[in-house]
């Protein structure tokens, strides 16, 4: 039969736009609904605002280091107005070239919530669509713990919106928004304690990266809380929260920031209405070609629970508009060797193996490791130490993990990963001629085994 559309995707997230844009590139009739803000995520309240949030919080710390350089300032003053007003006037100059992205790629967008009402239709806005495939892409969603007073918590959904910067702040989580947030508010002035619930936050990052971030955040003052987690949360007369422990212990705070997961945003999808499947923990299943149980309909992104980062939702929209319109051109999306970065303060860099999954995985590992103190805070004070680390196989000499925590450990990661997507040795690495002096030349000089 005929259908209104090749291909109908649901979300305008990085994944969403970027199989959007290709399959109508390839000569496809494609269609995207979105019901809140173009770019998703990333764009709107993750990864994009947050590092300008960790830029702002960064001056902080310019600002400590400018008198070993010879510089006098004035004592400065941070407005978090400014900061934030700055912050959304470059979101909506970013909302407006996806659009235009979209529009001029000669897709049809569509604002409002779609719902699937068939294998092969979608309902916008009371009005019906009828497509040969159907592509869901709508993201997750920050959830908090059931506990009495969670209205009084906030989300990264709100934080980025907040009016005035908070005197106080509770983080709560120990994955990567927790980290990261909990830098932002304590490098912009706040009070902020970081309340995780195991023993030491990070879970699945290297072991040598999560124990030596710990140090250089209490070197900081951040207040950290391990084996802590909130019971209730209560609003006191003068506007402050009390969080009450579980041990019994209190804490007061006028922000109780909460970053412990995130879910699939399904609802009111209409899943009902098709076959399409979640697995055990929630996400839609799919196969290795991101086709869910529904042979009409396929998914990516954080929605099937899978590599929850931009570039991977980029990846995967690329692979699915290939190939179902250019079939010549597809290839499978490689999970292995994903670099990341956690924009902690200092930041985290990673790619490959930790020595832990290393070991796990039954190589026998020889660890090379360096901790130094950088030499642009030699003529200051600051005692912060960066950590640089590679995991390599003793019987291949490939180098199977690269680890760092340090000043610009994000931008130095990714040349790392291409080395390691290459299969590099760490013979190579050491044939390497190093620039000098940087951080980066570390990672090729480190000649003796740790461990």
């Amino acid at each position: 039969m005929a259908y209104d559309f090749d291909l109908f995707v649901i979300g305008a997230g990085s994944g969403g736009v970027r199989a959007a844009r290709f399959a109508a590139g390839f000569g496809a009739k494609v269609a995207v609904a979105e019901s809140r803000y173009l770019g998703g995520t990333c764009v709107n309240v993750g990864c994009v605002p947050k590092k300008l949030l960790v830029y702002g919080a960064h001056v902080a710390d310019e600002l400590e280091q400018a008198a070993g350089f010879g510089w006098t300032l004035e004592e400065g003053h941070f407005d978090w107005g400014t900061l934030i007003a700055n912050k959304n006037r470059e979101i909506e100059r970013l909302n407006g070239i996806y659009r235009n992205l979209l529009v001029n790629s000669g897709v049809t967008l569509l604002q409002g919530h779609a719902r699937i009402t068939g294998a092969n239709e979608v309902e916008v806005e009371g009005q019906r669509y009828s497509a040969a495939n159907i592509l869901i892409a709508t993201g997750g969603w920050p959830q908090v713990p059931d506990i009495p007073g969670k209205e009084l918590a906030i989300t990264s959904n709100e934080a980025f919106y907040l009016k005035q910067l908070p005197r106080r702040v509770l983080v709560v989580g120990g994955g990567y928004i927790a980290v990261e947030f909990a830098g932002i508010f304590q490098g912009l002035g706040a009070d902020t304690t970081l309340l995780y619930r195991g023993d030491l936050f990070l879970r699945g990052f290297d072991g040598s990266v999560r124990t030596h971030l710990k140090e250089e955040l209490e070197k900081r003052g951040l207040n950290l809380q391990f084996n802590a987690d909130i019971q209730r949360i209560d609003k006191l007369d003068d506007g402050s929260l009390k969080a009450t422990l579980k041990d019994g212990r209190e804490l007061v705070a006028d922000c109780v920031f909460y970053a412990t997961g995130r879910r699939p945003m399904l609802d009111n999808l209409g899943l009902e209405n098709t076959g399409v499947e979640l697995d055990e923990r929630g996400y839609i299943r799919v196969d290795e070609q991101y086709q869910t149980t529904a042979p009409s309909i396929l998914a990516i992104g954080d929605v099937i629970g899978r590599v929850q980062l931009t570039p991977v939702a980029l990846a995967e929209g690329m692979a699915v508009a290939r190939r179902l319109f250019k079939p010549e051109q597809y290839r499978t999306v490689d999970y292995q060797n994903i670099p990341t970065a956690v924009f902690s303060q200092p930041p985290i860099g990673t790619v490959g193996l930790t020595e832990e999954q290393a070991l796990a995985a039954g190589h026998k590992v020889q660890v090379f490791e360096s901790r130094f103190r950088a030499m642009k805070l030699t003529l200051t004070d600051i005692q912060e130490k960066t950590l640089m680390k590679l995991v390599v196989d003793a019987e291949t000499d490939k180098v199977l993990g690269c680890h760092m925590v340090g000043p610009d450990a994000g931008e130095i990661i990714q040349g790392l990963g291409i080395a390691l997507k290459a299969g590099a040795t760490k013979q190579q690495f050491d044939e390497t001629i190093g620039v000098h002096p940087t951080a980066a030349e570390e990672f090729v000089t480190m000649r003796t085994v740790t461990r």
